[in-house]
């Protein structure tokens, strides 16, 4: 596991990243039976089977979080939809949650289905639990007709002596009808402890600023990774009063740079597992 995880605050020529909207999903059970003709809706209403033990968990805004449906107007592209679904193997009992996660990119008029990308595995946990999961729109803008947009997932282990927080971001771009991945597994938010229930602890957290490079590489603007890396380590006083001690923030510089399929993802940031 990593000791210390880099806490991320997405800064694209200073512009902070649009979240997820509750409300953009509009008509969720419409748009759910247009993207797969073959579901059959739960007697809940608001569920959905698409074989015998893959599920829908939920189609109603900030239900069922962190398994529901998740929908953001693309304001890049605002007569698009961005919808994340997904999948979970409601047969599967060796985890919390087993499960994949389809992206569709959806025309908001007719709700056609323009282009899709299933996601295997990311929405499985187990002691580290998925959270939340919502879209990242700010303007990743890679090239002169190339904007990204990204999915974040938060992931959380909640212990009183090891508390561990991570947030995963993921950038999508269109390359004419196909959606593919261009940046995978960069961890943009996170935290770890170390505490013996008392005053003898340890914390470690990270903010890395992103931004858009005037300079390329096949194509596509270099990315701007500036990490700065905080830690505490509380004691007690002479009065047995926890007092905190934080350490002199350190910073490190990374730079993105487009190999003509993806961003590789510098080790010290990449997301656990990958």
């Amino acid at each position: 596991m990593r000791i210390l995880l880099p806490v991320f605050f997405l800064c694209l020529t200073s512009l902070s990243p649009a979240r997820a909207a509750a409300g953009d999903c509009g008509d969720a059970a419409a748009l759910v039976q247009q993207a797969y003709p073959k579901a059959r809706k739960s007697a809940d209403g608001i569920s959905f089977t698409l074989e015998p033990h893959t599920s829908i968990a939920s189609t109603l805004p900030e239900s069922a979080a962190p398994f529901g449906l998740v929908c953001k107007i693309w304001p890049a592209h605002d007569d698009l939809l961005l919808v994340a679904v997904p999948l979970i193997d409601s047969a599967n009992r060796d985890h919390l949650h087993v499960g994949d996660i389809e992206l569709l990119v959806v025309d908001r008029k007719s709700l056609r289905v323009r282009q899709r990308l299933l996601q295997p595995g990311l929405m499985t946990d187990d002691m580290i639990v998925i959270e939340k999961v919502e879209f990242d729109t700010g303007r990743y803008a890679l090239a002169p007709d190339v904007t990204a947009f990204g999915l974040r997932i938060e992931m959380a282990h909640h212990s009183l002596t090891a508390p561990f927080t991570e947030t995963d971001l993921r950038l999508y771009a269109l390359a004419g009808d196909t959606l593919r991945v261009v940046l995978d597994g960069l961890v943009v938010a996170g935290s770890v402890g170390d505490s013996d229930g008392s005053c003898a602890e340890s914390f470690h957290s990270s903010q890395v600023s992103l931004a858009m490079s005037p300079a390329s590489h096949h194509g596509y603007h270099d990315i701007a990774a500036v990490e700065r890396t905080d830690t505490d380590n509380p004691s007690p006083d002479q009065d047995g009063e926890c007092q905190s001690h934080p350490g002199k923030p350190v910073k490190r510089t990374y730079r993105l740079r487009y190999d003509g399929n993806r961003y590789p993802v510098p080790a010290a940031l990449k997301v656990m597992g990958l």
